[in-house]
């Protein structure tokens, strides 16, 4: 498995590059920022980008989405409670005073559904709380959590579809059963695991 993690633009989100070694298939998750720069990794790692994936619909995860899928035709992939975040994204640019327009999604996930990436195969878990269409992905013992779950925190819940009750129950009961070893990798800071979240995160 190919995967990358990038730290990009004013909000230091964190944008993943994931891949299959054998196929050079490979996906964007969260295209925050600099595009250009993620556009660069993928030729870099000589990956055939097939999908973006939006852990969510906030515009510090999808700045340079219009971007990569101009470049590469990728499919988009959110999940269907975020997906009018697409359509109207003005409507939900809670940070920038901006005008953009967006690719609308190819693909609507749900809770359950598997994406793969040339041989490798993520699972998509639903975890509202941070939006209604909040989700990780989970592929062995690497889980991407989005604004989910951070290292020794978790998501704000008070932006417009949050809620803290929700949220809280969502990690508790999606994420938290997870084989202590699991690592987590969040949509902004360090990387950590299932273990130490259960043990240390002060919220939960």
């Amino acid at each position: 498995m190919i995967f990358e993690q990038l730290e990009l633009g004013s909000f230091a989100t964190n944008c993943y590059i994931i891949g299959c070694s054998e196929t050079r298939i490979g996906a964007v998750v969260d295209p925050g920022d600099e595009g250009d720069f993620i556009l660069d990794k993928l030729n870099s790692l000589q990956l055939q980008c097939k999908y973006i994936i939006l852990t969510h619909g906030h515009i510090d995860h999808i700045g340079a989405l219009a971007e990569v899928h101009a470049a590469t035709g990728a499919d988009v992939l959110i999940h269907s409670a975020d997906a009018a975040r697409l359509v109207n994204p003005n409507r939900y640019s809670y940070f920038l005073s901006v005008n953009f327009k967006l690719p609308t999604a190819d693909r609507l996930l749900e809770d359950g559904d598997t994406i793969h990436v040339g041989n490798i195969t993520w699972e998509v878990i639903h975890t509202p709380g941070h939006t209604p269409g909040g989700i990780c992905l989970k592929s062995g013992n690497l889980l991407i959590t989005g604004d989910t779950l951070f290292a020794f925190s978790v998501g704000r819940s008070d932006l417009p579809g949050g809620s803290h009750q929700v949220l809280i129950n969502s990690i508790k009961t999606r994420l938290l059963g997870f084989a202590d070893e699991t690592r987590i990798f969040p949509g902004h800071g360090p990387v950590s695991t299932i273990g130490a979240e259960k043990r240390f995160n002060p919220f939960l």
